[in-house]
């Protein structure tokens, strides 16, 4: 068992240099199935969700080749299975995306149910919805999604989605890209990811208008071509480093951004006293003085990101004063408030609204990462307490960010990984 172990009260101060974004790349892979020749992905973030995709092409019979660290030459030319290995597919959300890609490009597709982060009931109905609007017949089987299109190819559709999702979303914009005729998805989610997954498609020869608002058009083509592109930086990953500043105080300049991204997180740390100045591509997160309290209500893209709810719970948890924090996307995604209270902090949850009282400090604990984003958080929690923390299950933050214990060292966290004993079961007493 490897832990996180962080040794807290310091004011943080250096760059960190923030990776592609995690929620791009997943999406972006899967995507390159649609590609007829080999395509060039650089900027892709080195974590264990981006992975597992790649061994999931290679298994369905795409030619991978690494450039560099971050750069990927991606040739599906030969992929004629549509069959997913559940052994790696069940337990990264992502998986989904291989439905739309498969479906475009085979017609067919067998991809497990998805897993990942547990937030409670995450359905995939609306995904479901587009795929059935465009001529697909979908069942469920033994554990897989089993999809076809009779007749080989998917129509185009007007598709209204029930609620904003950003996953439906995409997944419907892979399959129609090479469905006959056009597809309108209404009501569709705005978040920059989407825009990027747009952009790299139009740039191997899709043809999407209207990403990044709320009515989405694709016009199938019958082929894309292959090309380069290069995966934008991630927002929420350069939103954790901003709320570590404005958690633990000091200075830190956070690279490689786009400010207009981040202007929905920005927004409340200035709120909440703590400073942010804007460049070209950085920014510069400065808090001396105390955090005063804010409400935050999660909401989909340009509002406050529900991946950034847990961080942003740890500076309120600081804050002097009484804020109320709202969770509009997921069921479940307060889990890491127990371990916040084991440190100290003082938060009363009641179904999607938790109320932070702000404490002078948290103190160090054993504590876990009960998934991706909340792993995140109490390693913000770590780095701000008086004392050592020790954080267990630490898979989950790897899976998304890249080299997070030698970024958050260059700001000045005294962090390190330490391997311990796996714990035993006791064995059950007789009687």
């Amino acid at each position: 068992m490897t832990k996180y172990i962080i040794k807290g009260g310091h004011p943080l101060h250096g760059e960190v240099t923030i990776s592609g974004a995690k929620n791009a790349a997943v999406a972006i892979l899967p995507a390159a199935l649609l590609v007829d020749g080999p395509c060039r992905i650089e900027n892709i973030p080195q974590i264990s969700d981006v992975t597992l995709l790649l061994n999931i092409l290679q298994e369905l019979g795409a030619d991978i080749r690494t450039v560099n660290r971050h750069t990927m030459d991606i040739d599906c030319t030969n992929v004629h299975s549509f069959h997913t290995p559940y052994a790696l597919a069940h337990t990264i959300r992502a998986s989904y995306y291989l439905i739309g890609a498969l479906l475009g490009r085979c017609g067919q597709a067998e991809v497990p149910m998805p897993g990942g982060c547990d937030f409670g009931v995450r359905p995939i109905d609306q995904h479901l919805k587009g795929f059935r609007a465009m001529g697909a017949e979908i069942d469920n089987q033994e554990g897989f999604i089993c999809a076809n299109v009779p007749g080989g190819h998917l129509r185009g559709a007007n598709i209204y989605m029930d609620i904003v999702s950003v996953g439906a979303t995409i997944n419907i914009m892979l399959a129609a890209c090479k469905a006959q005729g056009m597809t309108v998805i209404e009501n569709a989610a705005r978040e920059p990811h989407i825009v990027d997954l747009a952009n790299f498609l139009n740039s191997m020869g899709a043809n999407i208008m209207g990403a990044g608002t709320d009515v989405i058009k694709v016009r199938g083509v019958d082929h894309m071509a292959g090309g380069s592109y290069s995966i934008i930086p991630d927002q929420i990953e350069a939103g954790t480093y901003m709320a570590a500043a404005a958690a633990a105080g000091g200075e830190v300049r956070v690279c490689n951004v786009i400010p207009k991204h981040l202007d929905c997180i920005t927004a409340k740390l200035v709120e909440m006293g703590v400073e942010v100045e804007v460049e070209d591509d950085a920014l510069v997160v400065r808090r001396n003085g105390p955090l005063r309290p804010v409400n935050v209500k999660t909401l989909p893209y340009p509002g406050f990101p529900t991946d950034m709810q847990p961080q942003i719970g740890v500076c309120l948890a600081l804050a002097e004063g009484t804020s109320v924090l709202t969770e509009s996307i997921w069921d479940n995604r307060f889990r890491y408030v127990d371990e916040l209270k084991r440190m100290g902090a003082n938060i009363q949850v009641n179904n999607k609204v938790a109320v932070f009282d702000g404490v002078k400090e948290l103190i160090g604990a054993p504590i876990s990462a009960c998934d991706l984003r909340a792993g995140a958080a109490m390693i913000i929690a770590g780095a701000a307490a008086n004392g050592i923390t020790e954080i267990s299950a630490i898979h989950h933050v790897e899976r998304g960010y890249e080299d997070v214990v030698g970024k958050m060292r260059g700001i000045g966290v005294q962090i390190e990984t330490r391997d311990f004993p796996d714990p035993v079961e006791e064995p059950a007493k007789a009687g």
